[in-house]
């Protein structure tokens, strides 16, 4: 077994333990590897030990990778924060994209997937997205408040070519009660949204802390450290 199935596996008994303490099915957690500034060669090492979905947090980067990773199978996600000149790469080249956070955003997204469908003739996927969700009302990170979360959806919720699945949160350091909150608020929507059967995902844990995201509820944790080691020092990102 090498090194990355080693550590992949390790994860994913993790899950599973966490999974079984808690009563719920080790399936309904999606385990995303963050693979920003990994290199391309050991994403391909990471996707031949078994794993299949891979995010990145910037564009440039992304896409110099996707490139030299055409031969593989990996959903990609995009979990970066989101400028409106990135959109368009964003619909074209992502099955995911998890920081939408104001409606323009979503917006273009659409709109790009219009225009590659009219001039492609090609009806593609609808793009998946998750809303971005400032959960602690941090000044510092993006995300919309709680507390403008329902409005959000009911104006996404209607533009064409776009998934909307759940949301997205990165609570504050030892902020554990975030997760709860975030999942109530993800709930709350659920009761109310016109097509419950696609708000499917809760998308909070990392390395650190994925253990009491699982507990509270989270459907997709987004793990870099913990299946690649610590990161390189980061590169010059456009």
């Amino acid at each position: 077994m090498t090194d990355f199935a080693a550590s992949r596996q390790q994860v994913l008994s993790q899950i599973n333990n966490i999974c079984r303490n808690c009563g719920i099915s080790d399936d309904s957690v999606t385990l995303l590897a963050v693979s920003k500034t990994q290199p391309a060669e050991v994403i391909r090492a990471m996707y031949t030990a078994g794993q299949r979905f891979f995010a990145e947090n910037y564009l440039q980067e992304a896409l110099s990778k996707q490139a030299d990773l055409t031969d593989l199978a990996i959903e990609w996600h995009f979990i970066g924060q989101i400028q409106r000149n990135k959109t368009r790469d964003l619909a074209t080249h992502f099955s995911w994209v998890h920081g939408v956070d104001r409606l323009i955003i979503a917006q273009r997204l659409s709109q790009h997937l219009a225009e590659q469908l009219e001039k492609q003739g090609v009806v593609q996927s609808p793009l998946n997205i998750c809303i971005q969700v400032n959960i602690d009302h941090e000044e510092s990170k993006a995300g919309c408040l709680p507390e403008e979360l329902a409005d959000l959806v009911e104006q996404i919720s209607i533009l064409p070519d776009l998934a909307l699945r759940g949301i997205m949160v990165i609570p504050e350091v030892n902020h554990q009660d975030a997760f709860v909150r975030a999942q109530v608020l993800f709930e709350s929507v659920r009761a109310k949204h016109h097509s419950p059967e696609g708000w499917d995902t809760l998308s909070m844990g990392m390395s650190g802390d994925f253990a009491d995201a699982i507990a509270a509820g989270s459907t997709m944790i987004r793990v870099g450290t913990a299946l690649f080691g610590a990161r390189v020092s980061p590169p010059t990102h456009l």
